[in-house]
């Protein structure tokens, strides 16, 4: 069934250039110093809001080509907006006036042809493309480092938004990758099903992004990683385009899909893909409980994970995250249980995940949703905070506080070691560098039978003028204590070029070499999204 809902765009609110989310949601002066004054050491007065006319942009390297100008744009807010992600390094720069490398175009295109008509134009011009599609990219994957090309082209997908067909038989549906996430749900809500794959990027974010970052979603255990949707792909690249063929399931070689899924735009560029869709959910309920010791809480969750009860959320706070959301305000750590199904009711599941739960000490809170009988105020707190937190984290970086997140994952025997080993090790290279102590919190936020996925958040007062190397200098600690646990560099936000050290280390050297061939062989001139993956 062909589909032809286009893009929707917001008439009434525009999106911050230098931070997360909506500009009109973002705390002012008054809520950053009340949160400011929770931290030693941080600033008097918050830093004010940047300017995009008090940055020195220099007009463009190049004209953008004749035949496709109509869809560039050279205006300095354009451009200064695609300069970078969101994560907080790219925050705290833009407040300090210092956003790096900002493209000289920025290219809309609306079909694929015209994808391939600018990456021949870019070739040909020794021209970097930079893929950008919602620009939620927390690991500096949609910026430009570097001095190697003569101009820089952010080629950003969101005027490639549409769902362009639907096989309601085969529960899948054929999107455009610039597609945003609740364009994507509209635009298959009418046809009964959904995607249900929800990051916390999931308002500013695309199913290419998704799909170039091999994103982690909204189930905390079971499908999903993007990957698990995925049919097949369209990829336009510089030798060619790539359209893998639409399967269930197939055993012919290593999946052409594979090779680009989590490539970061660095093989080629993601236009569209078939993706397995479900039924949307009528049936849900959740429940929260509290621990007092967070390894047996550890424990509530291993035994959950290897049940086959697969709860939809499986999110475990620890003390000092579980009272930063306001799920718990006594010290205790807090588990989150969610169940949701199209097919029938799920209160017996969660009945039993509590169960297992409070064998390993967990305390019952109340029940929420539509087959539960109460309202839990944790559950509510938690998903508050989860959608508000990173407006948050931008008003503290006003006040010169660092306030950020990473995440990993590890086998079960090594969680317990790496989750202390972090708090330790972060808190005291914090201490040293700036005289101040750190609150460095955890939580999982999936959960597998064989191990799981830690989600860090530092809070720390920063070094004035020089806090983004204050959070680098924290950075690389952390890396080192995730390389020396056999931990992943990252779980699901993608390599980027911040976390390139350590996936260096972490990849084999036979699949650097050819990744370092695919590279060469896909991008022979090295024009897309340079430095992200392989050099």
């Amino acid at each position: 069934m062909p589909g032809t809902t286009p893009q929707p765009t917001s008439a009434t609110r525009t999106r911050s250039w230098w931070g997360w989310g909506w500009a009109d949601a973002h705390p002012d002066d008054a809520e950053c110093a009340a949160m400011g004054a929770l931290i030693p050491g941080t600033l008097a007065h918050p830093l004010p809001v940047p300017r995009v006319r008090d940055l020195d942009i220099e007009r463009p390297a190049v004209e953008p080509p004749a035949g496709l100008a109509h869809l560039v744009a050279t205006g300095p807010r354009e451009r200064a907006a695609h300069a970078m992600g969101k994560a907080y390094r790219d925050v705290a720069r833009a407040l300090r006036g210092r956003p790096g490398r900002i493209p000289d175009l920025v290219a809309r295109p609306t079909e694929e042809r015209e994808v391939a008509d600018l990456l021949d134009w870019a070739g040909e011009r020794q021209v970097a493309v930079v893929p950008y599609g919602g620009g939620s990219s927390v690991s500096g994957g949609v910026e430009y480092r570097g001095d190697a090309h003569r101009a820089v082209l952010s080629l950003d997908l969101t005027a490639m938004g549409r769902v362009l067909e639907v096989d309601a038989v085969g529960r899948a549906a054929r999107i455009q990758a610039g597609t945003l996430g609740p364009s994507l749900e509209d635009q298959l809500r009418p046809h009964g099903l959904t995607l249900r794959h929800f990051p916390q990027s999931f308002e500013f974010s695309t199913l290419g992004g998704w799909l170039a970052t091999r994103a982690g979603g909204h189930y905390a255990t079971g499908r999903t990683h993007i990957d698990d949707f995925v049919q097949s792909l369209r990829v336009v690249t510089p030798a060619g385009t790539s359209a893998s063929w639409r399967l269930p399931a197939s055993g012919a070689g290593p999946s052409p899909d594979r090779l680009f899924l989590g490539s970061e735009g660095a093989l080629g560029i993601i236009t569209e893909a078939w993706v397995r869709l479900q039924e949307r959910p009528t049936h849900k309920a959740s429940a929260s409980l509290a621990f007092t010791d967070f390894h047996a809480a550890l424990e509530a969750v291993r035994a959950i994970a290897q049940s086959d009860l697969s709860p939809a959320n499986c999110r475990l706070l620890d003390a000092g995250e579980a009272a930063l959301s306001g799920a718990s305000h006594d010290g205790s750590a807090v588990l989150v249980l969610g169940f949701e199904s199209a097919d029938g009711p799920v209160t017996a599941r969660l009945g039993q995940a509590v169960d297992l739960a409070r064998s390993h000490g967990g305390r019952r809170g109340g029940v929420d949703g539509v087959d539960g009988a109460d309202t839990d105020a944790a559950v509510g707190a938690w998903r508050s905070a989860f959608l508000r937190m990173p407006y948050l984290r931008d008003g503290l970086a006003r006040m010169g506080a660092v306030a950020e997140t990473f995440e990993t994952a590890a086998t079960w025997d090594r969680i317990p070691g790496l989750i202390e080993a972090v708090r330790t090790e972060v808190g005291e290279a914090a201490l040293k560098a700036s005289g101040h102590p750190a609150t460095v919190n955890c939580r999982l936020t999936h959960v597998y039978p064989d191990g799981a996925a830690p989600y860090f958040t530092v809070l720390a007062a920063g070094r004035p003028g020089d806090e983004v190397a204050f959070w680098d200098d924290l950075k690389a600690v952390a890396s080192d204590v995730l390389h020396r646990h056999r931990a992943t560099i990252t779980h699901h936000h993608a390599v980027g070029r911040d976390h390139r050290p350590g996936y260096d280390r972490q990849r084999p050297d036979p699949f650097a070499l050819a990744l370092r061939a695919a590279k060469g062989a896909l991008d022979p001139r090295g024009i897309l999204n340079p430095g992200v993956l392989v050099d």
